[in-house]
């Protein structure tokens, strides 16, 4: 009966049974240890030290978890850098700069002090000891991102600082790996320099070009989604040619692409979603295999070593920071999270020991002995685990409110965004313009609307709206956001429209702006008039030409009194997220007596924003605004309902402006909330469809404009 012969050999070598036993451990690590209150990190090394080869010895360090343990040491860093906020960390880089040499040079004074006087050991061995206390890996980071506290100053300062410190501590690795070779020397110097710019220049320069065209060129999330994975690994390989670890690269790279991968966007999640669910626990596992743990109870001075080297780093990591907490005067918290974030050392430590244990300084002795190679391991047990503990613990502080005025003030209407799904080539930009400008921590407050009128109902237009709203809540789960899909019958679809927002409490409506079918068509179309008529919510008629992630600018045309009006807070708040997530300049034009309401809120509540102002003291003014508005970037119009505070009778001639002026370039117009109930305030509305009116005013405008062009 050899069929039941279920006998298994250990180490176990099967690929499918290897495969099935780590997806165990990521699945179930998480669920043990979360009952526990421990960080799943720790369970993830404690369980490669269970079933390595100095464990249970059930699984060996193969190929395959130095391969995808490679790939997750590289998506760490490259979602560190992705997720870095921009502007936030050119405020605080002083700070960074500051807390990435206090966090170098601390660890090699006593890292050098420590190893010649306490471990005996040279000069030589004692610098590149030293050299790998003061690096660190961002092993905690994926605690922070579960948070979502990734722009935090404390963050942005650490991910700062651990550049600097881990530049610096390989260079010193590049430096005495060459002097055992006999290459040290000018030239040496010069071809390191050169390599290394050269690469940061391609980097710097090509990398964002290459990607806005990509993105631009093709919106298939699987193709976008292997071209960010392929441009992370080339910056780290052509980093790691220059002779620098390839962590850098990809790091680098994350920040170079910073701006076209919104936080709160399909791609982000998937890449996330990735690394979380898959390499990084890898990496974590490759790590705890590495670790024996019976070399410590052996006898010799690998104990001893071992409890040197975790003293010294995790001591020389927390001086750092409660330094830097002096320097500039930070909360408590923020030096816990930037101790706790530095303490790990995992990557650079690891690269350096595995080296200094192959170089020998003379046959058969090498320059780290193994006593050095095991404590470096446990090393990077107790620092992974303390680590992982001290950013757990606050980044919970700071989550729930408790420390340092982290409590956000709540919006007094909760937002619940109405997307208008009607025309398929429009639903991607409708549904990154709303995910970009709703509030990022909401995992729903989006709802797909489609309306179909009841003279015209049929089973085609039912499975067409179907369609539709299948696509629509496809695009918003792939940014882990739940889209609620609605399908109305109704006798128009501006009447579904009203109905259904007031059914459910809407904020505001997004729609795509109207196709003219015809030449007495209307520019708006009645559906837009009708909603206008009919309703005081904030409405965006949205019009992209390329994709919202890599548009450059936004400019943002403001009529005068606009300030007084109710929506004003509304629509602001919303631009200042939507630039934000893409990182980009937001450039106001407005009236010189609206300018400091706008600048004020921009400065108090979005101060990372990177804003500029210029007046615009007549609406007449408005086509100035061509010279402007480039192809990359996205006008915004604040316009206004007739009978409110800050209409003009100049925005007639907006339609005829639009489709002469600004017919190439992606267009957003924007109602904003007006008071009163809509049924009683129907007649003071502007009828925007009415031919003889708009033809009468558009007629003053060309006057005016020609009369304005030849003087």
């Amino acid at each position: 009966m050899k069929w039941l012969d279920l006998s298994l050999q250990f180490p176990i070598t099967d690929p499918t049974w290897v495969f099935l036993l780590v997806l165990i451990i990521i699945l179930f690590a998480p669920i043990l240890l979360g009952r526990l209150r421990i960080p799943h990190i720790i369970g993830m090394i404690l369980a490669g030290v269970a079933i390595g080869e100095h464990g249970f010895n059930i699984l060996l360090r193969d190929s395959s978890f130095e391969l995808f343990g490679k790939v997750g040491l590289y998506y760490i860093m490259f979602l560190a850098g992705l997720e870095m906020d921009m502007e936030d960390f050119k405020k605080n880089r002083v700070k960074g700069v500051v807390f990435g040499l206090y966090t170098f040079l601390i660890p090699m004074i006593l890292g050098i002090w420590s190893s010649i006087f306490i471990l005996g050991y040279n000069t030589t061995t004692s610098v590149l000891l030293a050299s790998m206390y003061a690096s660190h890996t961002l092993i905690a980071y994926p605690i922070i991102s579960r948070y979502g506290l990734s722009r935090l100053r404390s963050v942005s300062i650490t991910i700062g600082g651990t550049a600097i410190t881990v530049v610096l501590a390989l260079l010193i690795l590049a430096v005495i790996a060459g002097s055992y070779k006999g290459i040290v020397d000018g030239f040496f110097w010069l071809s390191l320099i050169v390599k290394v710019l050269f690469v940061g220049f391609l980097i710097i320069y090509f990398f964002p070009r290459i990607s806005r065209w990509f993105f631009r060129k093709y919106e298939d999330n699987i193709m976008q989604f292997i071209f960010v994975l392929a441009m992370m690994f080339l910056g780290g390989g052509l980093l790691d040619l220059a002779g620098l670890e390839g962590i850098l690269g990809a790091f680098m790279v994350g920040l170079v692409l910073n701006r076209l991968v919104p936080h709160v966007s399909p791609l982000m999640n998937r890449l996330e979603f990735v690394g979380n669910a898959l390499f990084i626990p890898y990496f974590l596992i490759g790590v705890g295999m590495i670790i024996d743990v019976r070399a410590f109870f052996l006898g010799g001075e690998a104990l001893k070593v071992a409890l040197v080297m975790t003293i010294v780093a995790t001591l020389s990591k927390w001086l750092a920071a409660w330094l830097t907490q002096k320097t500039f005067g930070m909360h408590a918290n923020e030096r816990a999270m930037m101790f706790g974030l530095s303490n790990a050392q995992a990557a650079a430590t690891l690269a350096a020991v595995l080296i200094g244990n192959k170089i020998e300084i003379s046959p058969g002795v090498p320059l780290l002995n193994n006593d050095v190679l095991n404590g470096t391991v446990m090393m990077i047990l107790f620092t992974c685990i303390i680590s992982s503990i001290i950013t757990e613990r606050t980044a919970r502080k700071i989550a729930l409110g408790e420390e340092c005025g982290m409590t956000e003030e709540k919006s007094k209407e909760e937002e619940n965004i109405l997307i208008s799904v009607a025309n398929p080539d429009t639903i991607r930009s409708l549904v990154s313009m709303a995910l970009l400008m709703k509030e990022p921590k909401r995992k729903d407050g989006i709802m797909a609307l489609n309306v179909i009128n009841d003279g015209n109902a049929s089973e085609a237009l039912l499975a067409q709206g179907k369609k539709m709203l299948e696509q629509t809540a496809t695009l918003g789960a792939a940014a882990d956001v739940t889209v609620n899909m609605v399908t109305r019958f109704d006798q128009n679809i501006a009447s579904g429209i009203i109905h259904t927002l007031k059914e459910y409490n809407a904020s505001e409506v997004i729609l795509g702006l109207h196709r003219k079918a015809t030449l007495v068509d209307s520019f708006f179309g009645v559906l837009t008039v009708n909603l206008l008529k009919g309703m005081h919510r904030q409405v965006l008629i949205v019009k992209c030409l390329m994709p919202a992630n890599t548009l450059r600018r936004i400019i943002v045309a403001v009529p005068a009194k606009a300030e007084y009006e109710v929506g004003f807070l509304k629509w602001l708040e919303r631009l200042c997220r939507m630039a934000g997530q893409l990182g980009c300049r937001l450039h106001f034009f407005a009236h010189p007596d609206t300018l400091p309401y706008v600048g004020g809120y921009v400065k108090k509540q979005h101060k990372g924003v990177r804003v500029e102002f210029s007046e615009l003291t007549d609406w007449d003014d408005l086509l100035l605004l061509t010279k402007q508005v480039n192809y990359d970037h996205l006008l915004v119009i604040v316009s206004a309902r007739r009978g409110s505070i800050s209409y003009n009778p100049l925005f007639e001639a907006l339609p005829m402006q639009i489709s002469k002026y600004f017919n190439n370039n992606s267009l957003m117009l924007l109602f904003p909330d007006q008071y009163g109930d809509p049924q009683e305030t129907m007649v003071s509305f502007s009828d925007l469809g009415h031919p003889n009116e708009s033809q009468h005013y558009e007629n003053v405008g060309r006057w005016f404009y020609k009369w304005f062009k030849k003087n």
